[in-house]
């Protein structure tokens, strides 16, 4: 019986020639990541243990993005904590204001995680990095302190999804709308502690971006993870940011699936989250009647990257954010800002009337930079919209892609840049 790519990733950092799903392994760590807020609970249980630094100072990497900068005292003595951490243990991948940017987009742009590599960080969305081919998850700070400590992490090896994807998406159909659409079509716990692979014709048509952004909600599935195969796009986006060597792993012919589905892009629209699950979703022409927005948050983990400010640009451009509505675009990363101001795309926001913030998670966990009264909705280019995700516990989040969240800003209600003549 054979194994699929998650399990084989895992079978080799455990040493071991052979795993199936439900055996618990030791595995060697690449990476261990954690940010400001859950850092500090995890460096507090390292000072309890019995030793004296980390296992490796460069397969650690901290990085201050949730309430950075700093929006009050706590988050600054937070950041404090994990400064002074990474200070002490001369932390190489210690990332702050002036270079920090959102952990999810930061560490491949930095060529922190490769293809084959495992990882744990103390954020739910650290299953992002199977864009490009690595075993990678979240973990409690607990895990993280004792992957800092150790190197290793223990796992369940989990069972596997297959998704075939065939066809290539239309115009404004982007990762957002396809991994909404396998949510809304499998629920948010039809993959439970289960790894999402990603394979076919189709996997050739989507962006790294595209893929980050499907990975990065493969937690809202409940997925364990999610990875995509190892191709010339994905090869070549770690050739250009990393100078680690990386190992492609396939899964066998014979591998063993829950389930199998095939996904033709091509038949894909634009798809929106009503609150409050991602799984409640629909296709922007099932929605007959006008959802008013009063915001719009384009950035997050989930799309801040170039291609998404770039998709909302092209619809911003000399249009008008509708009176009444905030627009917000978060870059990920300070170089996706510097990117996207050498680009021009910034000026385009600014005359469109949106904001644009620095690299932050802010909103998106209703830490800042746009928290939602009572009563007020905002759709958003992030990843959760559960009940006082944004604000207020009586707010509603709308989660959509780039596309849609630029082309709601203009007409004040969720709409299709269809509906702006596009």
């Amino acid at each position: 019986m054979g194994m699929t790519m998650t399990q084989k990733i895992l079978a080799a950092h455990a040493g071991l020639d052979y795993v199936e799903a439900g055996q618990l392994i030791e595995a060697d760590l690449d990476l261990v990541l954690g940010n400001d807020i859950t850092s500090p609970v995890a460096i507090h249980e390292m000072d309890k243990m019995t030793v004296d630094t980390v296992f490796n100072k460069d397969k650690v990497a901290l990085v201050m993005d949730h309430f950075i900068p700093n929006k009050d005292i706590k988050s600054a003595e937070h950041c404090k904590c994990v400064r002074e951490f990474a200070c002490k243990h001369d932390i190489t991948n210690y990332f702050d204001v002036g270079e920090m940017g959102i952990e999810h987009a930061l560490l491949p742009e930095k060529g922190l995680t490769v293809a084959g590599d495992v990882v744990i960080g103390a954020d739910s969305h650290t299953c992002t990095y199977g864009a490009l081919g690595a075993f990678s998850t979240g973990v409690g700070s607990t895990d993280m302190a004792a992957g800092m400590a150790t190197g290793k992490a223990w796992f369940k090896v989990p069972s596997a999804i297959k998704f075939n994807l065939t066809g290539k998406p239309s115009k404004w159909v982007s990762g957002k709308d396809v991994i909404l659409h396998i949510i809304g079509m499998i629920g948010v716990d039809g993959a439970r502690y289960k790894s999402m692979e990603f394979t076919g014709e189709g996997v050739a048509n989507l962006s790294m971006d595209d893929r980050f952004t499907i990975a990065n909600m493969a937690i809202e599935a409940g997925g364990k993870n999610g990875i995509f195969p190892v191709d010339e796009k994905a090869a070549a986006y770690m050739k250009e940011h990393s100078k680690r060597e990386y190992k492609v792993y396939e899964a066998d012919a014979d591998a063993v699936y829950d389930e199998e589905y095939t996904i033709d892009l091509s038949q894909l629209k634009p798809t929106v989250a009503f609150p409050h699950l991602p799984e409640n979703t629909k296709t922007i022409d099932e929605i007959t009647e006008d959802v008013v927005i009063d915001q719009s948050v384009i950035g997050s983990c989930t799309n801040g990257r170039i291609d998404d400010l770039r998709i909302a640009a092209e619809i911003l451009k000399g249009r008008k954010v509708k009176k009444g509505v905030r627009c917000i675009v978060i870059p990920a990363t300070q170089a996706i800002y510097l990117q996207a101001m050498e680009e021009g795309l910034l000026k385009i926001f600014i005359e469109a009337g949106a904001v644009v913030s620095t690299p932050t998670c802010g909103p998106c966990l209703g830490g800042y930079m746009g928290i939602l009264a009572e009563g007020e909705r905002c759709i958003s280019t992030t990843n959760r919209n559960f009940v006082g995700r944004m604000g207020h516990v009586k707010s509603e989040v709308y989660l959509a892609s780039p596309a849609v969240a630029a082309a709601s800003a203009v007409t004040g209600k969720i709409s299709a840049p269809s509906e702006l003549g596009l």
